[in-house]
This record gives C-alpha cells, structure tokens and sequence, in this order.
C-alpha cells in the first residue's frame, strides 16, 4: 500500500473490505491499550490477529472490534473471527467470532469521522521489504451470501496475516470432530474494489463475552498510513464440525467455538497442519454461554433501535443564601412539566447550583452580578422525582461553597440514584435499551474538564469513546444574555472571562469520538446544527430559576429537546418541545411554541448549510 496513502483513503479502502485497511483503524483504536492488529481475508471470514506485550483484554477489544465494524459497514464480511494473543507466545490466548448479516432494508449510517488536525511530525516506519509483497489489483464483482445458509469457518492451519448591552443575571467569577474440507490451494490476491459500500451488516454475534455496542476509535492525527502488513490471503480453510454448523443453522446466536492452538507466524514460516476440534469438544463449547451473552440475545441491540435523550438547560429550584428564596411547596416547582419530561429513556440537566448545607460561600457576593446558589440537599428527591438520569454540575456554580460544596453536591445527586458529571478527568456511564452511553462534562474553569485545553478534552473523549456506545457532552461555555443569543465561530468574552468559541470546540470533540453536544450557560436558547451526523445544541436556555433567574424575554424562552439516536450516537431526528417561564421561574409548556420560532429563526441565520429542518410543530428532521 502506498506510503502517500491519506486517511480518507484507507477509510475507503476499509469500507470495501480491505483488511490492511481495516487492521491500520483497529490497531489506531486500540493503541491506547497498546494492542496491534493484523488482519486476513478470505470471502466473507475476515481474521483479526490482536497482539501485545500481554494478553490483550478480551471483552474491551471485541467491544472495539464489533462496533467498528457495526460503523464500518465493511463490503461483504459476514463473519469475523478474533485471536488474542500475547507477543512472542507460540499459542493463540483466546478467540471469539462475530456474525454480521444484511438487514431486511437499507439502512444509512456515518462512520464516526477522523478528527481534524495538524500534519504529524512522526512517520511509522515502513515494513522490511522482505517480509511482504505486493499483490496485482483486481477489481471483480463480489456477490454477498446470506450468511444463515453457511457455517462459519476457522483455520484448519496457520493463516498468513497482514501485518451590544448583555442582559446578563449574573457573572461567576472563576471557582476558588469432523474431517477438515479442502479448499483449492491457490486463492485470488487482494483486491482493490470500487463497489458501492453496501447497507448496514449487523445483526448479532457470537461469543462467550457477547459485549454491547462500543465506540470506535479513530483517533491519531496523522495524515499518512504505512506499515500495513502487507500478505497474501490463507491458502487453506477448514470448516467447523458438523455439529456446529448445525447448531448454527438452528439460531445459535451465542456460542463460542476455541480455534486449535496454533501459531500465526511469518510468511517464511511454514509449519505443520494442527488438529482439528472433536465433535465433543464443539458441543462443551456450546454450553460455555455466560450471562452477560443470554442477556445479549434476549435484548439485541439492532442498527434500528432508537434511543430517546431528553435535555434541558439550567436549573436552580431556590436558595437559602444569602436570604431564603425556597418554594414553599418544593414539589410544585416541576408539576407543570413532568408529563412533557416523560417518556425518555435518558433525561439530561444542567444543574446551576449546589446541594450542601455548608455555610460560608466562596464568592464574594457584595460585588454586582456575583451570585452564589445554595439548594437544600432534600431537593434531590424532586429531581429524582422529575425523571432525571444524569445531571451536570460542570458550570461556574459548583465551587459556590468551596471544594466541600462541590462534592457535597455530587454525593448527594449520586445518593438519590442519580448520576452527576462534572469532575475533571471523569466520565459517567450509563445504559440505555444495551447501548453504553458515557456523559463528559466542560466548563471554561480548569476545577472541571477545560473546553479551552483541545488536546486534553480530545484526550479524554477518546477514552469515553474506547468504552462506550455513544459520547454525550455536556458544556457550560459562552456570553451570556440576549446579546449573546447568536452563535459566532470565535472566542467568546463575557466580562473580561474567556469562555471559549463554542463552534470549534463542539467541532473539535465531534472529531475526537463525540456524538451528541449539549451546551448551557448563555441563560437564551441557540441555534442547532448537525455536523458529521452528529447535533450539536448550542444552548438550552434556562429551565427553572426560582426567584434567581431572569425570565424576562427571550430569556424566559426554554425548551425540552427531544434527540432520537441509533446505537452509534447519530441523530434520527428528534422534537423542540416549547417551554416558558413564569416571572419567578417555573417552567411550564408554552403553546405558543415561542422558543420553536425562535430557535428556528437562528438555526437558519447562524447555520445556513445545516441539513436541519425544525418545522412548525418543533419537529427536527434531517434534510437527504
């Protein structure tokens, strides 16, 4: 494979089938676990070979595997067998094999993009030249099988592998046994194919740790790909028992069938042909189904599946300092909207205050537009109430009252079975209908994950993106005040304070893994836009400030956003349920559908290429 190769096209490549190419993006998945993958293909089987200095994990790699290849939708591979095996041993560690097959209809997906970024300083180094070489380029028609009507074959011997003035309310200030079948012996080279990349392929797998969907990982910044390893396909492959295959024709969805022990060696190695595996031993591997499998199949997450995420922007339901401004009746304050907050399988918030009993404030409160917010931590019991999942507190309140406030706070979130995000370095995780979801959240303080520091908010989204199906974002960033309604790609001051260009960092996060921003803080409703597949909300606006938010104008404008995902984070469409609130805070649905208009009105001035259409009834679409 050419050196000039660039990352567009070894995507493409990967895309048709190509198994250096898709070798080249597991190895760049999985660098952070210092795996290495080299891949074969034969028809339809692909092998993957995953090496390192100790026994790959193998419930963190086949989760990468499946679901790069879920996203990948590589060109007629049906079956995908994976070794683990540790540098320098003889013998494979363990095996799994995953089934994919066509859906009943076509179905669009995008594949999770590379991130932008600087040319790389560094170059791999190119293969020895003696230890591969190149094969003629081919370009044949290739016809998939339905994959039902086959059965699933291994190795029968080692297999050769490829190696204005703002309206603000306030300022915060920064946070203080069968015979093996023969097959011919010479087989067709690579190829280089310019078919069409076919529909989405998953359905299931096979396997003795079935893992849910997970994220793929594109994620090095570099422009030019060598040191693909570079062999030719097996020359031999032997079929599994009989007993297996028949298992597998009558729906057997989650087995594990254990490859011989063999070697994969070096295309100058040509060792003997091991045994094949006895017909006893295939029927005790089928009864090797762990929980987590039969958990799978009863549950299976199809490329169809939608997963519905509620969210809203800041809430704040009273405080006690420096004066009591609590609701007499706490519970009144969500009663209007708990229906509309309903029906989702993840409510998200931004939690605009704290919950402590702590008694001295970190800020100093005397000067204009400073304000410290102090909630009871009995008001957890009306959040949990209201359906809430996961909550932010990455915001320029959560340090109101110190350190202690802030983890006083979180304890307390956590305790009512809610989870809170905001911590630097932290990822939450949560599931949904058996997709993974991971919640990150950033502010412009580096007391939390830092929006101004690219590297490491890319850093720390890959991560997420390694272990989880779909990456949510949360970020308190941006002016704030109906001056500062509109969304302009440049940095953002709000008195004196960098609070980021919100354009570029929800861009630079969709890059690095993300698939759903969630912005707050500017205290108005903003634009949407779609990047890549992905929404991005720039602002949700207020949703409960009792006694402590202004609700005059547009910023009483507020909103329920209703986002419909697929398994892999991308937007299907969703809904702009209107809010308003009321002069001291409370939300309730508007039927005016005022914020509808308006964020309608901005999504078409500030994004005018946007693929989003909101109709009349705040219904999002995304235009073909």
């Amino acid at each position: 494979m050419s050196q000039s190769v660039q990352q567009s096209d070894v995507v493409s490549l990967a895309r048709k089938g190509n198994p250096d190419a898709i070798a080249e993006l597991l190895s760049r998945a999985l660098q952070g676990k210092r795996v290495r993958a080299k891949a074969t293909r034969r028809e339809h089987h692909l092998y993957v070979l995953l090496e390192s200095s100790t026994l790959p994990d193998q419930a963190a790699c086949i989760r990468v595997v499946q679901n790069g290849m879920f996203r990948l939708e590589a060109q007629g591979i049906q079956l995908v067998t994976v070794v683990g095996q540790q540098i320098g041993k003889q013998v494979y560690g363990w095996t799994h094999t995953l089934k994919f097959q066509p859906p009943a209809s076509p179905i669009k997906t995008s594949i999770r993009p590379f991130q932008r970024s600087k040319p790389a300083t560094s170059k791999l180094k190119p293969p020895e030249k003696s230890r591969t070489k190149s094969a003629p380029a081919l370009t044949p028609t290739v016809k998939s099988q339905n994959v039902k009507s086959q059965s699933p074959t291994l190795p029968s011997q080692p297999i050769p592998v490829t190696s204005p003035s703002p309206q603000p309310i306030e300022a915060g200030a920064a946070p203080a046994a069968q015979a093996p079948v023969k097959v011919p012996a010479k087989v067709p080279p690579k190829t280089t194919r310019t078919i069409p990349v076919k529909s989405l392929i998953m359905a299931g797998s096979i396997g003795l740790l079935l893992a849910p969907l997970s994220g793929w990982l594109f994620a090095q910044p570099q422009e030019k790909v060598f040191g693909f390893f570079q062999q030719t396909l097996p020359q031999t492959l032997a079929t599994v028992p009989q007993v297996a295959a028949s298992a597998w024709n009558q729906g057997a969805k989650a087995i594990r069938v254990d490859l011989p022990q063999i070697s994969w060696p070096q295309s100058n190695q040509n060792p003997a042909q091991p045994e094949g595996i006895s017909a006893s031993q295939t029927l005790k591997n089928l009864n090797q189904v762990s929980d987590l499998a039969l958990t799978a199949i009863q549950n299976p997450v199809g490329p169809d599946t939608r997963i519905k995420l509620k969210a809203v922007g800041d809430i704040i339901p009273g405080t006690n300092y420096p004066s009591n401004k609590l609701h007499p009746q706490k519970e009144a304050l969500f009663s209007s909207v708990k229906p509309i907050l309903g029906g989702s399988d993840i409510l998200f918030g931004n939690f605009e205050s704290t919950l402590t009993n702590y008694p001295n404030s970190a800020k100093n409160i005397g000067r204009g537009l400073v304000f410290a917010f102090r909630t009871p931590p009995e008001y957890t019991s009306i959040l949990q109430d209201a359906g809430f999942n996961v909550l932010s507190v990455a915001n320029n309140h959560s340090f109101d009252f110190f350190e202690t406030g802030f983890e006083d706070t979180i304890q307390n979130i956590d305790k009512a079975g809610m989870k809170a995000v905001g911590k630097r370095d932290q990822i939450v995780y949560t599931e949904a209908k058996g997709v993974k979801f991971a919640f990150i959240g950033f502010s412009y303080f580096p007391v939390h994950n830092n929006m101004l520091e690219t590297e490491a908010a890319q850093a720390i989204v890959r991560k997420a993106n390694e272990n989880a199906d779909v990456v949510v974002i949360s970020v308190h960033a941006g002016a704030e005040g109906t001056a500062a309604i509109h969304v302009r790609d440049r940095t953002e001051y709000f008195y004196g304070e960098n609070r980021g260009n919100t354009v570029e960092f929800a861009r630079a996060m969709i890059d690095a893994g993300a698939d759903l921003i969630l912005g707050h803080g500017p205290h108005v409703p903003r634009a949407l836009d779609l990047y890549k597949g992905k929404l991005i909300a720039y602002s949700l606006g207020n949703f409960m400030g009792y006694r402590t938010l202004s609700a005059q104008g547009q910023l009483g404008y507020s909103l329920v956003l209703e986002a419909d995902l697929d398994p892999v984070g991308n937007f299907k469409g969703g809904k702009i349920i209107p809010v308003r609130l009321t002069s001291q805070g409370i939300p309730y649905p508007d039927d005016q559908g005022r914020s509808i208009g308006l964020i309608r009105d901005l999504t078409r001035s500030d994004f005018p290429k946007t693929p989003l259409n909101i109709d009349d009834q705040g219904v999002i679409s995304v235009q073909e």
